[in-house]
């Protein structure tokens, strides 16, 4: 039953990937977002009986190359665990308000006293929906799964739900 969660969100991922790069932005303007800081609240381990609070800080770049643009982050949740990361997002354009943006991303995991993900190495996939206001700043809630992929024996993975918001770093352009 886990395993279907998880094909899900790749299913998920995937399609928006595909979406966008057959489509790319609706206008030229939209391809033109600044570098957002991005934090986030909300629930670590959502679909086990191990969860905990979770904040997320991250940086989104604004350049994107073969349209995916880069980012950083680092989570954190009520239990001790840690997860630095670097990755990819996609934005895809649905109007001038709408943005769905499918991401990926590998990184370390410490676990404090949170759930064992069986690995320091440990990849991350998400899928967001945010809404963008005048202003360029969003609102959206993501959802990710973060496993490591089978690379150890123990890959139990985990799954998180969040409300975030993206703070544009530079004036409209």
């Amino acid at each position: 039953m886990r395993q279907r969660g998880r094909f899900r969100i790749i299913n998920a991922w995937a399609a928006a990937l595909l979406v966008g790069l057959l489509t790319g932005p609706t206008s030229p303007a939209l391809a033109q977002d600044p570098d957002f800081l991005t934090i986030g609240i909300g629930g670590f381990d959502v679909n086990d009986n191990e969860t905990a609070a979770e904040f997320r800080i991250e940086y989104r770049s604004g350049r994107a190359f073969f349209f995916l643009k880069p980012m950083i982050g680092l989570l954190g949740n009520s239990k001790g665990g840690i997860y630095g990361y670097g990755g990819v997002n996609l934005d895809i354009y649905l109007g001038t308000r709408w943005v769905v943006m499918p991401s990926f991303a590998i990184g370390g995991y410490r676990r404090g006293s949170a759930k064992d993900l069986g690995s320091v190495i440990e990849l991350r996939s998400g899928i967001e929906i945010a809404y963008r206001f005048a202003n360029r700043a969003r609102l959206g809630v993501a959802v990710s799964h973060i496993s490591n992929a089978g690379i150890s024996d123990n890959n139990p993975g985990t799954e998180s739900i969040l409300l975030s918001f993206s703070i544009p770093l530079r004036g409209t352009p």
